[in-house]
């Protein structure tokens, strides 16, 4: 849905906005995502078309800034819009990456508040990145690696390309006029201060493949390690085993119910989220993920979740997730 760019700035549509999510998603939009579309609004041509170089738009969530009111199609529940097969119930689409199916999404681990940035690429089979604290980091990283993209060819004096970095100093000087003004590193230097770290383990979140862990306590049937000190690549390939025999993986989805049902839901969290992730368009997979991630986030207190995870159980073969029309 297109967005005229004083919507974005309009206090009375951010009102809007802001009580539409809350009321059909059950979450609270953070400051952080408005200070991102605070600097979309203040964006003149030269950074807009800059923005639009870097392939990266606004999308799923923000498009309500066009209509708050819009409803889904006809029969679709309006969760699912900007909802992509993979995307975990914690993810709040915002930002289409352009490529290989890139975006980004706010983050909700108590499905109350977001509180962080993740992305990944549906179509490639990457995990999803958590470095990013708020929409404006995400966006300026993103600047800073095509700066290094860029920076051999506008050497070489192509004039195209000393363009396209003109572009990009100006989309910087408009970022850091509302978030990361403090950090003066451009290009290479700010992806290795600022994305290329790597993270600590984190002691509160339990793997899962989509290697952004979930955050629970309790016991698993693994004994999964905390999120950062396992190793991704062994525990992928353990579970893919695992998912081509339907009869073990009924058994562990069995015992994960009875754990929940036990009042210990941490089993039935890692193994849906994980089944979730690689259902590959398996029905049985997918209804064992739902079920899963329905006990789990109810036991834990986060009927949202479950709420989102039910509307995107039903809508997970649609061909598009551009859900929305305008006008009630």
């Amino acid at each position: 849905m297109a967005v005229q760019a004083e919507r974005y700035g309009d206090p009375a549509v951010r009102e809007a906005v802001a009580r539409r999510v809350e009321a059909d998603w059950g979450l609270e939009l953070p400051d952080s995502f408005f200070r991102f579309t605070d600097f979309l609004a203040a964006l003149g041509p030269v950074e807009r078309r800059a923005l639009n170089d870097l392939g990266i738009s606004p999308y799923g969530v923000t498009d309500l800034f066009a209509d708050p009111s819009a409803l889904p199609q006809e029969g679709l529940d309006v969760r699912a819009h900007g909802r992509y097969y993979r995307d975990p119930p914690e993810f709040l689409t915002f930002l289409h990456g352009g490529t290989d199916g890139l975006h980004f999404g706010l983050w909700s681990d108590d499905g109350r508040v977001c509180d962080g940035v993740a992305s990944y690429y549906t179509n490639d089979g990457d995990e999803i990145e958590r470095s990013h604290r708020t929409p404006l980091e995400a966006v300026r990283a993103r600047i800073e690696a095509a700066q290094r993209d860029l920076a051999d060819y506008a050497a070489d004096g192509d004039e195209d390309e000393l363009a396209r970095l003109d572009g990009l100093g100006h989309l910087r000087t408009a970022l850091t006029g509302f978030e990361t003004g403090e950090r003066t590193e451009q290009g290479l230097a700010y992806s290795e201060a600022y994305v290329f770290r790597r993270r600590p383990v984190d002691t509160a979140r339990t793997t899962t493949m989509d290697g952004a862990g979930a955050l629970v306590s309790g016991a698993t049937a693994l004994d999964r390690p905390p999120l950062g000190a396992a190793d991704a690549y062994r525990l992928a390939t353990s579970m893919e085993k695992l998912f081509d025999d339907a009869e073990a993986v009924r058994e562990a989805r069995d015992e994960a119910l009875r754990r929940a049902d036990g009042g210990d839901p941490a089993e039935a969290l890692a193994l849906g989220r994980d089944l979730h992730w690689a259902s590959y368009g398996r029905a049985e997979h997918e209804a064992y993920a739902h079920e899963l991630l329905a006990v789990a986030y109810r036991e834990l207190g986060r009927p949202s979740l479950a709420g989102i995870a039910d509307a995107h159980h039903r809508h997970r073969g649609l061909r598009s997730v551009d859900v929305l029309r305008a006008g009630r």
